[in-house]
């Protein structure tokens, strides 16, 4: 490996985990937040609609600006975007206005939306040139970043820290490591030459017809929803549904952001070995036995260690299947933007849903739909299968 390759691989391992850093800086504080704002279950579920509809709307945007300019800057803006989030959440919670935590919530959703797509096509590249399956660990950096925030917030939280304050210095941490890691990453990757959207590409089958897409798609869907659930409502399932109390609940979710880290660090070695689809379906199976324990199982202990499978099953979900859809077909791109559009869905319809069936059923009877598309997924899995040979091509040779 290069020098100015592995550069590039740690810019985006960095990338990766500043918006984690974030999401679990602000998922730790969310029963502070809720009791600063006044809120109820199911308006909490409101004020997370506003990451779902940010993150939607970054999505939508982010195809198209990076075909447009090539993935580095919208990395660059949506990275800037996350860091201003949190500071306005901050703001939100410590004004006690739930609206403002709404906005921060979408704003933080727009930047991570579009940033991570174009992140994901960054990434996609880089795991190419290295030969190897490198995915997961890039989003294993993510989950890191969930711990560090996760285990921060949990203490913070304990010592009853100020909300605005804690999360004003996570803004800061953001733009000090994207200033530091950018100049490593090249333009262009993504871009899409002007002659080619009038060129003989435009007869191609577009990328939304192919059913083998569509269902890696709808694997990225239930995995990432239980990976976004997690982030948005395990912490109050662990309160409400099984007694914790707010540092213990912070700490439940420390333990799924761990399990998520590690399954992503060593996922990429059973992914080269077993294959895609293998691993993808064992992360669902192993994420569903998680789910049903937290669900059915009244006992503390058995919902702590419940959240462990949880974190392990969510895993390899968004990484891999988004590997396996950059190589379904030509135009890798828009193939990994694509994908990765369906799987938000999971972040819209998610937080609304579960909050309105929480205020009526209870948040951990509210669990069922996840889990119903978790084992759903297990059985849309073969569609992951690479087209040829179990490994990725070495550096240098063009992909067939």
């Amino acid at each position: 490996m290069t020098t100015e390759l592995a550069l590039r691989r740690t810019a985006v391992f960095t990338l990766f985990l500043l918006p984690g850093l974030t999401i679990s800086s602000w998922v730790s504080r969310t029963p502070d937040v809720r009791d600063l704002v006044g809120a109820s279950t199911a308006q909490m579920g409101l004020i997370l609609f506003g990451l779902a509809a940010g993150s939607m709307a970054g999505i939508l945007c982010s195809g198209p600006l990076v075909a447009r300019w090539g993935a580095r800057p919208v990395i660059v803006a949506g990275t800037a975007a996350v860091a201003a989030a949190a500071a306005v959440i901050g703001i939100g919670a410590g004004t006690g206005s739930g609206l403002g935590v709404a906005l921060g919530l979408g704003l933080f959703g727009l930047g991570m939306g579009g940033g991570e797509v174009a992140l994901n096509v960054e990434g996609a590249e880089v795991e190419r040139l290295l030969g190897r399956s490198t995915m997961p660990a890039m989003h294993g950096f993510f989950s890191l970043g969930t711990v560090i925030g996760a285990v921060a917030g949990m203490g913070l939280t304990a010592v009853r820290f100020p909300v605005l304050v804690h999360l004003a210095t996570v803004a800061a941490v953001v733009l000090a490591g994207l200033l530091l890691v950018i100049r490593h990453v090249p333009p262009g990757v993504g871009r899409r030459p002007a002659a080619e959207d009038h060129g003989p590409s435009a007869d191609r089958t577009p990328v939304w017809k192919d059913s083998k897409l569509l269902l890696i798609g709808c694997v990225i869907l239930a995995l990432a929803m239980a990976e976004g659930t997690a982030n948005d409502w395990l912490p109050l399932v662990m309160v409400d549904g099984h007694g914790f109390d707010p540092a213990l609940g912070s700490a439940v979710y420390a333990a799924f952001a761990a399990a998520m880290t590690v399954g992503r660090f060593v996922g990429g070695r059973a992914v080269d070995r077993f294959g895609r689809a293998a691993a993808l379906c064992g992360s669902a199976l192993v994420g569903a036995a998680g789910l049903a324990l937290v669900i059915f199982v009244d006992h503390q202990a058995v919902a702590a260690g419940a959240a462990v499978l949880w974190g392990l099953g969510a895993s390899l979900g968004f990484p891999v299947a988004l590997s396996a859809a950059g190589d379904s077909g030509d135009d890798s791109a828009a193939r990994v933007s694509l994908a990765a559009t369906v799987g938000y869905v999971a972040f819209l319809v998610g937080p609304p849903s579960l909050g309105y069936l929480g205020e009526h059923f209870g948040l951990r009877q509210a669990l069922l739909l996840v889990l119903v598309l978790v084992v759903a997924a297990a059985f849309a899995t073969p569609a992951a299968r690479h087209p040829g040979p179990a490994v990725l091509p070495r550096p240098g040779v063009p992909r067939t």
